[in-house]
């Protein structure tokens, strides 16, 4: 279903490609935007796990760089039944994470330092577990494909309304700034549609590999009080990039309406409280045990290091 549901994405944002190409440049216009989505949608099926990865500066670590991280990663992938994905790091002081790839077998998550910062290894396990359920679910296709795509589709829009069509093939100008406006918010659209519909699977599925709906529901209260005091100007800067992100990292807002890129918070947690119940979870072990070694240090100022000051992600 999620590769029908690519194909179906691919071909109306191709469209909207084409679209766009006639209001600014008429029938050549439209065959020079065609032409330059079907070579985006190439290049963002192979290359857009890289793309995403790249426009946050997130760095590969593995077991010597940050041994705990990738640990844990590796008890989860093995819990969800997927293979072990890369593993990035992004130096953000703003808490957050997001998967992606085009497929099981070439995936990767990423967190930033403010993640681990924050959060408590039991939360941050429940974000990882979130991450590899859109790896499980293979939405980390569609969604890093679609972030791809609408972030071209807004930069055709600007290039157009800049360097429009010349002397009478040049179209009206009001109609070129309708045109760089709306198709951007067009290309929005799409995602959000896609985006927050699967935030909610993949908290239940994530929630169960991690076996603690409330440690999931810790982390999402944490992190969107992060994000609404923390900006992230990486995200601002790219705003097609939003919706990989577990939490929006362009505001702290938890209103569910269609403009949203994710469900509210609010309701996500509710879910999760739910979920908790159902399986009787509330008082399940969790995922790591803390201790004075743990790579988070303390959450709460229950666990420091020697010196009485709080540990670094890495120890």
């Amino acid at each position: 279903m999620n590769t029908v549901k690519t194909g179906m994405l691919l071909a109306g944002l191709m469209a909207l490609f084409g679209v766009v190409g006639y209001f600014l440049g008429g029938g050549t216009g439209m065959m020079i935007a065609l032409g330059l989505g079907l070579a985006t949608n190439l290049f963002a099926y192979w290359n857009s796990d890289r793309l995403a990865l790249a426009a946050h500066y997130a760095v590969e670590v593995d077991e010597r760089t940050a041994p705990e991280l990738v640990h844990m990663v590796r008890g989860l992938a093995q819990r969800a039944g997927l293979p072990m994905p890369r593993v990035y790091l992004i130096d953000n002081p703003q808490p957050n994470a997001f998967a992606t790839g085009r497929n099981p077998e070439n995936a990767a998550v990423a967190a930033t330092t403010g993640l681990l910062h924050m959060l408590s290894p039991d939360e941050v396990a429940g974000v990882m577990a979130h991450e590899l359920a859109h790896i499980r679910n293979r939405d980390t296709l569609i969604m890093t494909v679609s972030a791809t795509i609408a972030g071209a589709i807004a930069t055709l829009a600007q290039f157009g309304f800049l360097f429009g069509g010349r002397g009478d093939e040049r179209p009206n100008p009001i109609v070129m700034l309708a045109t760089a406006l709306l198709a951007p918010i067009a290309a929005m659209i799409i995602q959000m549609a896609i985006s927050r519909s699967r935030e909610y699977d993949a908290d239940r599925m994530g929630a169960e590999i991690c076996g603690q709906p409330l440690a999931l529901a810790s982390a999402l209260a944490r992190i969107a009080g992060g994000v609404a005091h923390i900006p992230n100007p990486d995200a601002e800067r790219r705003p097609a990039t939003a919706s990989l992100f577990i939490v929006n990292p362009l505001s702290g807002q938890g209103v569910d309406n269609l403009f949203s890129t994710h469900p509210a918070t609010e309701n996500r947690i509710a879910a999760l409280q739910a979920l908790a119940q159902e399986m009787g979870a509330s008082a399940q072990p969790g995922f790591v045990a803390q201790s004075s070694s743990s790579p988070w240090g303390s959450v709460g100022g229950s666990s420091t290091g020697s010196s009485g000051t709080r540990r670094g992600p890495w120890g």
